[in-house]
Parts: C-alpha cells; sequence; structure tokens
C-alpha cells in the first residue's frame, strides 16, 4: 500500500490519480450535461491515458530503440487528431480541420518540443541528440510547408482569394482541388519513402546502438513487447474516446468564453488531439533520452504533415459534402513556415539547453495570441 501511495505521489505516477475523469466524462456526455462540465473532465480524462502510452512506450523504446518506440507512439498518438478530422468533415468544418492539423504541428514543433527542451534542460545543463536524424525529419517538414504553401500561392496568382480566419468552410474550383489531390499524393508518397528509409535502410540512425537495451530501474520488471504493444494500443484506443467527447463540447464550451472557431482549432482542438505527445515528449526529455523526445514531436508533426493531412484531404470528396483543397489561410502559411525554420535552427546542431525550450515556448505563445485575435 505504502509503494502504490509513493507511486501515484510520484512524477510517472500522478496523472493516474485522475483515472476517474475517464468514466466520470463518458456518464456526463450521456446524460447531456454542460458542455463546460464534459469540457474539463474529458480534458483531464486525456492525462492518465497519456500517462499509460508513455509508460508502454519506454518499455517498447528500451527494447527497440527510440526510432520504433516514437513511431509507435506518434501513430497511436495521432489517431485521436484523425478521428477528429474526419468528424469535422462529415460535418462540413473543413477549415476547422485544417486549423486543427496546422495547429497539431505547431504545438509538436513549438509547444512539445519547447516543453521538453525546457523542462530536460533544468535537470541536465546540456542534452544531446542525433542532428542528423534530427534534420531528416526537419527536411520533411519543410517540404511539407513548401506542399502546403504552393495551392495558396496558385489560388493568388489566378486571382483567387484565400479563407479567412474563422470560416467553417470555403469552395475552390476543380483545378485547385486536382492541385490538391497531386500534391496530397506526392506528400503521401513522400512519408512511405520516409519509413523505409528510418526503419530499414537507415535504421542505425534512428536506433543507436548503445540506446536500444537499456537496463530495467531497480526492482521494475520489464514489460514484454506484447503487453507493452497491448498498452499501447488500449491507451491510444482511450485517448482517441476522451478527445473524441472532448471535441463535441468544445464549440459550445467555448462560446461561454469567448473563443473563436478558429483558436478552437488551431490551439485547443490540437492541443487535446496530441495530449499523449505532450505528456511522453515531456517525461522522457526529463530522463534526458533527448533521441526519443525529439523523434516523438518532429515525427508526429511529420506524420501529421506527410501523411495525415493527404490522407484527409484524399478521402474528403467521399466523407464530406464536399471536397477539402490543401489551400490554407495566411495566418496558417506565416505561422508554419516560421515555425519549421525555428525548429531546423534549434535542432541542427545535435544538442538543446533550457533556454532553447523557452525560444520555442515563446514563439508558440505569439503565435496563440495572433490566432485568438485573428
Amino acid at each position: 500500500m505504502a509503494s502504490l501511495r509513493s507511486f501515484l505521489l510520484s512524477g510517472q505516477g500522478w496523472p493516474y490519480l485522475l483515472t476517474p475523469f475517464i468514466p466520470l466524462a463518458i456518464v456526463l456526455d450521456v446524460v447531456g450535461a454542460s458542455a463546460v462540465a464534459i469540457f474539463f473532465t474529458s480534458a483531464a480524462g486525456v492525462v492518465p491515458t497519456a500517462a499509460m502510452m508513455g509508460r508502454a512506450t519506454e518499455e517498447l523504446a528500451e527494447r527497440s530503440g527510440p526510432g520504433i518506440g516514437g513511431l509507435l507512439n506518434v501513430t497511436f498518438g495521432n489517431a485521436p487528431e484523425l478521428i477528429i478530422a474526419l468528424v469535422a468533415l462529415g460535418a462540413g468544418l473543413d477549415e476547422v480541420v485544417k486549423a486543427s492539423l496546422v495547429g497539431s504541428v505547431l504545438g509538436n514543433i513549438l509547444l512539445v518540443m519547447g516543453a521538453s527542451m525546457a523542462a530536460g534542460g533544468f535537470r541536465h545543463k546540456r542534452q544531446l541528440f542525433n542532428s542528423t536524424a534530427a534534420s531528416a525529419q526537419s527536411s520533411m517538414l519543410l517540404l511539407a510547408a513548401m506542399a502546403f504553401t504552393v495551392p495558396a500561392v496558385y489560388v493568388l496568382v489566378h486571382g483567387g482569394t484565400l479563407p479567412k480566419p474563422g470560416a467553417e468552410s470555403f469552395r475552390f474550383d476543380s483545378r485547385v482541388e486536382a492541385l490538391s489531390y497531386t500534391v496530397a499524393g506526392v506528400l503521401a508518397v513522400t512519408y512511405v519513402a520516409s519509413l523505409v528509409f528510418s526503419l530499414r535502410t537507415h535504421r542505425g540512425l534512428f536506433n543507436p546502438p548503445d540506446e536500444v537495451v537499456e537496463g530495467a530501474a531497480p526492482g521494475r520488471e520489464p514489460w514484454s513487447v506484447r503487453r507493452s504493444v497491448a498498452l499501447l494500443a488500449l491507451a491510444g484506443a482511450a485517448v482517441a474516446g476522451m478527445s473524441e467527447i472532448l471535441v463535441h463540447s468544445i464549440s459550445d464550451a467555448a462560446k461561454s468564453v469567448g473563443l473563436t472557431e478558429f483558436f478552437i482549432g488551431a490551439v485547443v482542438v490540437a492541443i487535446v488531439g496530441n495530449a499523449a505527445e505532450h505528456w511522453v515528449a515531456v517525461l522522457v526529455a526529463v530522463k534526458n533520452k533527448m533521441d526519443l523526445s525529439i523523434n516523438i514531436a518532429i515525427g508526429s508533426s511529420a506524420q501529421i504533415a506527410l501523411f495525415v493531412v493527404p490522407i484527409l484531404v484524399l478521402v474528403s470528396p467521399f466523407i464530406g459534402p464536399h471536397p477539402m483543397p490543401l489551400v490554407l489561410n495566411g495566418f496558417e502559411l506565416a505561422a508554419l513556415l516560421l515555425a519549421v525554420i525555428i525548429a531546423i535552427v534549434v535542432t541542427h546542431e545535435g544538442e538543446s539547453t533550457w533556454f532553447e525550450g523557452v525560444i520555442l515556448l515563446s514563439t508558440y505563445l505569439v503565435l496563440a495570441l495572433a490566432f485568438a485575435f485573428a
């Protein structure tokens, strides 16, 4: 009993104290309670499930290295984001979908990586990570930013206008839709190539030999791969369920506090949908496992930009009332380009300090404020 109490009050255990919020959020959603109550309870319910994902990912990373562990984490971590986007697409909220996806990329490379570097830097004066692996993933983000810019430039050159912040939907002609499908296809193929690069031909870059297996902590029995994968999948499903409940209540809850639809999508929905990565990346950074932390933050952004976004663009004609062309508004384009450039500058040396984390967090705060005033 004393050991359980000690664990629950520790850095790893305290999130599980919020486990009762999971059934509470489900009950409140079923009985139709106020949106504000559902919002806060479901947000709290995400925390323990994200913590379980962190534990399972750590166990896998100790056996297979940070590359595969990070890949599994971002795969399950982005499931809520995909579910949220599919639901919004079905309702015809194309611009909300694009705002949440761009917000997820920004949140991972600025908020998550910034918090990881700051938290880890306060405990460890100078943290090192694989600059080659980080540069490869940052280059993928730069490709995505360029690809997202091309359809917008095409629209402007031909006398069109970009969507306004706060719009729920915006229609474009068939040429813009065709260009968007082509660009989405190229990004998806590039993402598949990146998996071959990171998991087969250059696996050593993402799985350093000296980090593949670490001894188990004293008094703790290591989890088997089967158990780790099963709990990772279960936790991912729980995060998805809590996130879906949260999103259904977020619009009404936001109206009561005066938030805009654009801010909801780009900041609130994005943070909620990626809560798992937020917790895991910071947790492993504090433990000085920066390869895994950076891989989670940048890798999750790359997966959203090169896989989740293209998939949604390609399936949008079959799910929503109309297609969703890959045309972003001015705020989204500027924020994405600036964030990617900052991420490349911060990660190119392969080391980080707490002050670099503060810079990333400050950048995210400025962009979030801009979104709030948009």
